[in-house]
Protein backbone atom coordinates (compact mmCIF):
# COMPACT_ATOMS: atom_id res chain seq x y z
CA UNK A 1 0.00 0.00 0.00
CA UNK A 2 1.07 3.57 -0.71
CA UNK A 3 -0.20 6.43 1.40
CA UNK A 4 1.01 9.34 -0.76
CA UNK A 5 -1.58 12.13 -1.07
CA UNK A 6 -0.07 15.55 -1.64
CA UNK A 7 -0.10 17.60 -3.77
CA UNK A 8 -3.31 16.03 -5.15
CA UNK A 9 -6.41 18.20 -5.12
CA UNK A 10 -9.84 16.80 -4.25
CA UNK A 11 -12.89 18.56 -5.78
CA UNK A 12 -15.23 17.34 -3.01
CA UNK A 13 -14.76 16.63 0.68
CA UNK A 14 -17.40 13.91 1.06
CA UNK A 15 -18.79 11.15 -1.18
CA UNK A 16 -22.52 10.78 -1.83
CA UNK A 17 -24.36 8.76 0.84
CA UNK A 18 -25.65 5.24 -0.01
CA UNK A 19 -28.57 5.26 -2.42
CA UNK A 20 -27.80 8.81 -3.61
CA UNK A 21 -25.84 10.22 -6.53
CA UNK A 22 -23.70 13.33 -6.95
CA UNK A 23 -23.01 15.19 -10.21
CA UNK A 24 -19.21 15.27 -10.35
CA UNK A 25 -18.61 16.38 -13.98
CA UNK A 26 -20.72 17.22 -17.05
CA UNK A 27 -22.95 14.20 -17.70
CA UNK A 28 -21.24 12.14 -14.95
CA UNK A 29 -22.88 11.14 -11.66
CA UNK A 30 -21.05 9.48 -8.78
CA UNK A 31 -22.46 6.81 -6.46
CA UNK A 32 -20.90 4.44 -3.93
CA UNK A 33 -21.68 0.87 -2.99
CA UNK A 34 -20.61 -1.12 0.10
CA UNK A 35 -18.11 -4.00 0.03
CA UNK A 36 -17.85 -6.92 2.49
CA UNK A 37 -14.12 -6.56 3.19
CA UNK A 38 -11.56 -4.08 4.50
CA UNK A 39 -11.73 -1.81 1.45
CA UNK A 40 -15.34 -1.09 2.34
CA UNK A 41 -16.65 0.81 -0.69
CA UNK A 42 -16.45 1.11 -4.46
CA UNK A 43 -17.17 4.18 -6.58
CA UNK A 44 -19.51 3.59 -9.52
CA UNK A 45 -20.53 5.99 -12.26
CA UNK A 46 -23.76 6.86 -14.08
CA UNK A 47 -23.25 8.61 -17.41
CA UNK A 48 -26.10 10.53 -19.03
CA UNK A 49 -26.63 8.90 -22.43
CA UNK A 50 -29.27 10.79 -24.39
CA UNK A 51 -32.58 9.12 -23.62
CA UNK A 52 -30.96 6.70 -21.18
CA UNK A 53 -28.05 6.01 -18.87
CA UNK A 54 -24.75 4.13 -19.06
CA UNK A 55 -23.54 2.40 -15.89
CA UNK A 56 -19.77 2.07 -15.36
CA UNK A 57 -18.99 -0.81 -12.95
CA UNK A 58 -21.64 -2.60 -10.94
CA UNK A 59 -20.64 -3.47 -7.36
CA UNK A 60 -20.26 -6.73 -5.45
CA UNK A 61 -23.22 -9.15 -5.62
CA UNK A 62 -25.05 -8.60 -2.32
CA UNK A 63 -28.69 -8.07 -1.44
CA UNK A 64 -27.79 -4.68 0.04
CA UNK A 65 -26.21 -3.56 -3.23
CA UNK A 66 -29.23 -4.63 -5.29
CA UNK A 67 -31.53 -2.74 -2.94
CA UNK A 68 -29.42 0.41 -3.28
CA UNK A 69 -29.46 0.08 -7.06
CA UNK A 70 -33.26 -0.23 -7.02
CA UNK A 71 -33.50 2.94 -4.94
CA UNK A 72 -31.31 4.77 -7.46
CA UNK A 73 -33.41 3.46 -10.35
CA UNK A 74 -36.57 4.71 -8.65
CA UNK A 75 -35.27 8.09 -7.53
CA UNK A 76 -32.30 9.15 -9.65
CA UNK A 77 -32.83 8.19 -13.30
CA UNK A 78 -35.56 10.71 -14.13
CA UNK A 79 -37.65 8.00 -15.76
CA UNK A 80 -34.94 7.08 -18.27
CA UNK A 81 -33.71 3.46 -18.69
CA UNK A 82 -30.23 2.01 -18.38
CA UNK A 83 -29.17 1.31 -21.96
CA UNK A 84 -25.58 0.09 -21.45
CA UNK A 85 -23.42 -1.47 -18.72
CA UNK A 86 -19.64 -0.97 -18.96
CA UNK A 87 -17.26 -2.91 -16.69
CA UNK A 88 -13.63 -1.82 -16.33
CA UNK A 89 -12.32 -5.25 -15.23
CA UNK A 90 -13.23 -8.67 -13.87
CA UNK A 91 -12.69 -8.22 -10.12
CA UNK A 92 -15.84 -8.97 -8.07
CA UNK A 93 -16.50 -5.43 -6.86
CA UNK A 94 -16.58 -4.25 -10.49
CA UNK A 95 -18.41 -7.03 -12.34
CA UNK A 96 -20.36 -8.70 -9.52
CA UNK A 97 -23.83 -7.48 -10.55
CA UNK A 98 -23.23 -7.14 -14.30
CA UNK A 99 -25.41 -10.15 -15.14
CA UNK A 100 -28.22 -8.97 -12.86
CA UNK A 101 -28.10 -5.43 -14.28
CA UNK A 102 -28.00 -6.46 -17.93
CA UNK A 103 -30.95 -8.82 -17.37
CA UNK A 104 -32.80 -6.22 -15.31
CA UNK A 105 -32.55 -3.66 -18.14
CA UNK A 106 -32.33 -6.04 -21.13
CA UNK A 107 -29.08 -4.48 -22.29
CA UNK A 108 -25.52 -5.49 -23.19
CA UNK A 109 -22.33 -5.75 -21.17
CA UNK A 110 -19.41 -3.77 -22.62
CA UNK A 111 -16.02 -5.12 -21.47
CA UNK A 112 -12.61 -6.11 -22.86
CA UNK A 113 -12.25 -9.69 -24.03
CA UNK A 114 -9.62 -10.77 -21.49
CA UNK A 115 -11.67 -9.40 -18.60
CA UNK A 116 -14.83 -11.17 -19.80
CA UNK A 117 -12.96 -14.45 -20.27
CA UNK A 118 -11.36 -14.16 -16.83
CA UNK A 119 -14.73 -13.53 -15.20
CA UNK A 120 -16.37 -16.44 -17.02
CA UNK A 121 -13.62 -18.86 -15.97
CA UNK A 122 -13.64 -17.75 -12.35
CA UNK A 123 -17.43 -17.63 -11.94
CA UNK A 124 -17.90 -21.10 -13.45
CA UNK A 125 -15.55 -22.56 -10.86
CA UNK A 126 -12.08 -23.94 -11.23
CA UNK A 127 -11.75 -27.00 -9.06
CA UNK A 128 -8.37 -27.80 -10.62
CA UNK A 129 -7.10 -24.44 -9.33
CA UNK A 130 -6.94 -25.74 -5.75
CA UNK A 131 -3.91 -28.07 -6.19
CA UNK A 132 -2.32 -25.47 -8.47
CA UNK A 133 -2.69 -22.77 -5.83
CA UNK A 134 -1.51 -25.09 -3.06
CA UNK A 135 1.72 -25.85 -4.94
CA UNK A 136 2.15 -22.16 -5.72
CA UNK A 137 1.79 -21.31 -2.00
CA UNK A 138 4.24 -24.00 -0.88
CA UNK A 139 6.88 -22.79 -3.34
CA UNK A 140 6.32 -19.27 -2.02
CA UNK A 141 7.23 -20.43 1.50
CA UNK A 142 3.85 -21.02 3.19
CA UNK A 143 3.54 -23.97 5.54
CA UNK A 144 1.11 -26.83 4.84
CA UNK A 145 -1.80 -25.34 6.80
CA UNK A 146 -1.47 -21.86 5.28
CA UNK A 147 -1.03 -23.34 1.79
CA UNK A 148 -4.25 -25.32 2.21
CA UNK A 149 -6.14 -22.18 3.20
CA UNK A 150 -4.61 -20.29 0.28
CA UNK A 151 -5.74 -23.02 -2.13
CA UNK A 152 -9.37 -22.51 -1.11
CA UNK A 153 -9.38 -18.75 -1.64
CA UNK A 154 -10.38 -18.95 -5.32
CA UNK A 155 -13.87 -20.19 -4.39
CA UNK A 156 -14.65 -16.79 -2.86
CA UNK A 157 -14.90 -15.25 -6.35
CA UNK A 158 -18.29 -16.84 -6.97
CA UNK A 159 -19.72 -15.27 -3.82
CA UNK A 160 -19.21 -11.84 -5.35
CA UNK A 161 -19.84 -12.87 -8.96
CA UNK A 162 -22.53 -15.56 -9.07
CA UNK A 163 -22.89 -15.27 -12.85
CA UNK A 164 -21.45 -13.41 -15.84
CA UNK A 165 -23.33 -12.48 -19.04
CA UNK A 166 -22.93 -15.11 -21.75
CA UNK A 167 -22.20 -12.48 -24.42
CA UNK A 168 -20.61 -9.05 -24.51
CA UNK A 169 -19.64 -6.06 -26.64
CA UNK A 170 -15.87 -5.85 -26.85
CA UNK A 171 -13.93 -2.81 -25.68
CA UNK A 172 -10.48 -2.35 -27.23
CA UNK A 173 -7.55 0.02 -26.78
CA UNK A 174 -8.08 3.33 -28.62
CA UNK A 175 -11.76 2.59 -29.28
CA UNK A 176 -14.08 5.61 -29.18
CA UNK A 177 -17.52 5.29 -27.59
CA UNK A 178 -20.17 7.99 -27.92
CA UNK A 179 -22.02 8.46 -24.64
CA UNK A 180 -24.49 11.33 -24.36
CA UNK A 181 -23.06 13.07 -27.42
CA UNK A 182 -19.52 13.00 -26.03
CA UNK A 183 -16.64 10.80 -27.12
CA UNK A 184 -15.02 8.56 -24.52
CA UNK A 185 -11.79 6.85 -25.55
CA UNK A 186 -10.75 3.47 -24.15
CA UNK A 187 -7.23 3.30 -22.71
CA UNK A 188 -6.15 -0.19 -21.72
CA UNK A 189 -4.12 -0.64 -18.55
CA UNK A 190 -2.37 -3.83 -17.43
CA UNK A 191 -0.78 -5.23 -14.29
CA UNK A 192 -3.66 -4.94 -11.83
CA UNK A 193 -5.88 -6.89 -14.23
CA UNK A 194 -5.23 -8.44 -17.66
CA UNK A 195 -6.94 -5.78 -19.84
CA UNK A 196 -8.48 -3.06 -17.67
CA UNK A 197 -10.47 -0.42 -19.57
CA UNK A 198 -10.01 3.20 -18.48
CA UNK A 199 -12.33 5.75 -20.14
CA UNK A 200 -11.16 9.25 -21.08
CA UNK A 201 -13.32 12.13 -22.33
CA UNK A 202 -11.28 14.94 -23.90
CA UNK A 203 -14.24 17.33 -24.07
CA UNK A 204 -14.87 17.32 -20.32
CA UNK A 205 -11.33 16.46 -19.17
CA UNK A 206 -12.43 13.39 -17.20
CA UNK A 207 -10.70 10.02 -16.79
CA UNK A 208 -12.55 7.05 -15.27
CA UNK A 209 -9.50 5.13 -14.08
CA UNK A 210 -11.00 2.02 -12.47
CA UNK A 211 -8.36 0.55 -10.16
CA UNK A 212 -5.47 1.48 -12.46
CA UNK A 213 -4.84 4.78 -10.65
CA UNK A 214 -6.01 5.35 -7.07
CA UNK A 215 -5.32 8.46 -4.95
CA UNK A 216 -4.61 7.00 -1.50
CA UNK A 217 -3.38 3.45 -2.05
CA UNK A 218 -1.45 1.64 -4.75
CA UNK A 219 -3.48 -0.91 -6.74
CA UNK A 220 -2.59 -4.50 -5.97
CA UNK A 221 -0.10 -5.86 -8.53
CA UNK A 222 0.10 -9.63 -8.06
CA UNK A 223 1.61 -12.72 -9.61
CA UNK A 224 -1.14 -15.33 -10.04
CA UNK A 225 -0.87 -19.07 -9.46
CA UNK A 226 -1.79 -19.86 -13.07
CA UNK A 227 1.15 -17.72 -14.32
CA UNK A 228 3.86 -18.18 -11.67
CA UNK A 229 6.63 -16.62 -13.78
CA UNK A 230 4.48 -13.64 -14.81
CA UNK A 231 5.74 -10.05 -14.71
CA UNK A 232 2.67 -7.91 -13.93
CA UNK A 233 4.73 -5.11 -12.38
CA UNK A 234 6.49 -4.43 -15.69
CA UNK A 235 3.10 -4.22 -17.43
CA UNK A 236 1.74 -1.93 -14.73
CA UNK A 237 4.69 0.48 -14.91
CA UNK A 238 4.38 0.57 -18.71
CA UNK A 239 0.68 1.40 -18.31
CA UNK A 240 1.48 4.32 -16.00
CA UNK A 241 3.80 5.74 -18.68
CA UNK A 242 1.11 5.14 -21.31
CA UNK A 243 -1.49 7.09 -19.29
CA UNK A 244 0.96 9.94 -18.76
CA UNK A 245 1.43 10.24 -22.52
CA UNK A 246 -2.27 9.90 -23.35
CA UNK A 247 -3.98 12.04 -20.72
CA UNK A 248 -3.21 15.68 -19.75
CA UNK A 249 -2.05 16.46 -16.19
CA UNK A 250 -5.05 18.70 -15.34
CA UNK A 251 -7.54 15.85 -15.92
CA UNK A 252 -10.17 15.10 -13.27
CA UNK A 253 -9.56 11.46 -12.36
CA UNK A 254 -12.46 9.33 -11.12
CA UNK A 255 -11.01 6.32 -9.27
CA UNK A 256 -12.85 3.23 -8.04
CA UNK A 257 -11.88 3.88 -4.41
CA UNK A 258 -11.46 7.05 -2.31
CA UNK A 259 -12.17 10.55 -3.68
CA UNK A 260 -11.95 11.92 -7.24
CA UNK A 261 -8.85 14.06 -7.67
CA UNK A 262 -6.80 16.44 -9.78
CA UNK A 263 -3.06 15.91 -10.21
CA UNK A 264 -2.97 12.80 -12.39
CA UNK A 265 0.66 13.09 -13.50
CA UNK A 266 1.78 13.71 -9.93
CA UNK A 267 0.00 10.55 -8.85
CA UNK A 268 1.42 8.50 -11.75
CA UNK A 269 4.93 9.59 -10.76
CA UNK A 270 4.22 8.77 -7.11
CA UNK A 271 3.01 5.26 -7.94
CA UNK A 272 6.04 4.55 -10.13
CA UNK A 273 8.37 5.88 -7.41
CA UNK A 274 6.60 3.71 -4.82
CA UNK A 275 7.34 0.56 -6.81
CA UNK A 276 10.94 1.60 -7.46
CA UNK A 277 11.40 2.04 -3.71
CA UNK A 278 9.86 -1.38 -3.11
CA UNK A 279 12.32 -2.90 -5.58
CA UNK A 280 15.23 -1.28 -3.72
CA UNK A 281 13.96 -2.81 -0.46
CA UNK A 282 13.71 -6.23 -2.10
CA UNK A 283 17.24 -6.10 -3.51
CA UNK A 284 18.65 -5.03 -0.14
CA UNK A 285 16.80 -7.84 1.68
CA UNK A 286 17.93 -10.48 -0.82
CA UNK A 287 21.56 -10.25 0.23
CA UNK A 288 20.68 -13.63 1.72
CA UNK A 289 18.12 -15.97 0.08
CA UNK A 290 14.50 -14.95 0.69
CA UNK A 291 11.21 -16.63 -0.14
CA UNK A 292 8.15 -14.65 -1.19
CA UNK A 293 6.70 -15.25 2.28
CA UNK A 294 9.89 -13.83 3.83
CA UNK A 295 9.47 -10.79 1.61
CA UNK A 296 5.89 -10.16 2.80
CA UNK A 297 7.30 -9.30 6.24
CA UNK A 298 9.78 -6.89 4.62
CA UNK A 299 7.23 -5.08 2.42
CA UNK A 300 4.16 -5.11 4.72
CA UNK A 301 5.10 -4.05 8.23
CA UNK A 302 1.66 -4.53 9.77
CA UNK A 303 -0.71 -7.33 10.69
CA UNK A 304 -2.54 -8.79 7.70
CA UNK A 305 -5.78 -10.73 7.74
CA UNK A 306 -6.25 -13.80 5.55
CA UNK A 307 -7.80 -11.78 2.72
CA UNK A 308 -4.96 -9.24 2.74
CA UNK A 309 -2.27 -11.93 3.04
CA UNK A 310 -3.18 -13.40 -0.35
CA UNK A 311 -2.77 -10.01 -2.01
CA UNK A 312 0.47 -9.33 -0.12
CA UNK A 313 1.99 -12.63 -1.22
CA UNK A 314 1.11 -11.98 -4.86
CA UNK A 315 2.55 -8.47 -4.64
CA UNK A 316 5.78 -9.66 -3.06
CA UNK A 317 6.18 -12.13 -5.91
CA UNK A 318 5.45 -9.39 -8.44
CA UNK A 319 8.48 -7.43 -7.22
CA UNK A 320 10.66 -10.54 -6.97
CA UNK A 321 9.74 -11.67 -10.49
CA UNK A 322 10.23 -8.16 -11.88
CA UNK A 323 13.79 -8.09 -10.53
CA UNK A 324 14.46 -11.68 -11.57
CA UNK A 325 13.43 -10.94 -15.16
CA UNK A 326 15.82 -7.97 -15.12
CA UNK A 327 18.62 -10.18 -13.79
CA UNK A 328 18.94 -8.28 -10.52
CA UNK A 329 17.90 -11.42 -8.60
CA UNK A 330 18.52 -15.12 -9.11
CA UNK A 331 15.82 -17.67 -8.19
CA UNK A 332 16.78 -21.00 -6.61
CA UNK A 333 14.46 -23.94 -5.89
CA UNK A 334 15.76 -25.22 -2.54
CA UNK A 335 15.69 -28.81 -1.32
CA UNK A 336 12.59 -28.05 0.77
CA UNK A 337 10.67 -27.16 -2.42
CA UNK A 338 10.63 -23.42 -1.71
CA UNK A 339 11.72 -20.83 -4.29
CA UNK A 340 14.20 -18.39 -2.82
CA UNK A 341 15.67 -15.29 -4.43
CA UNK A 342 19.16 -13.91 -3.95
CA UNK A 343 20.84 -10.78 -5.21
CA UNK A 344 23.15 -11.27 -8.18
CA UNK A 345 26.68 -10.11 -7.63
CA UNK A 346 27.46 -6.85 -9.40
Amino acid sequence: MDGSLTPLQFPVAEPPPPGKTLAIAPGVHWLRMPLPFALDHINLWLLEDGGGWTIVDTGYAMTETKELWERIFAERLAGRPVTRVIVTHYHPDHIGLADWLTRRWQTLLWITEKEWLSARVMSHGAEDFAPLRRGFALRAGLDDTAAELFSERENSYRRGVPSVPASFRRLADGMAIEIGGREWRVIIGEGHAPELACLYCTETGVLISGDQVLPRISPNISVQAHEPDGDPLARYLASLAKLRNAVPPETLTLPSHNLPFFGLHTRLESLAAHHRARCDEVIAACEIPKSAMDMVAVLFRRALDRHQMGFALGEALAHLNFLMHRRALHRILDKDGVNRFIRRSG
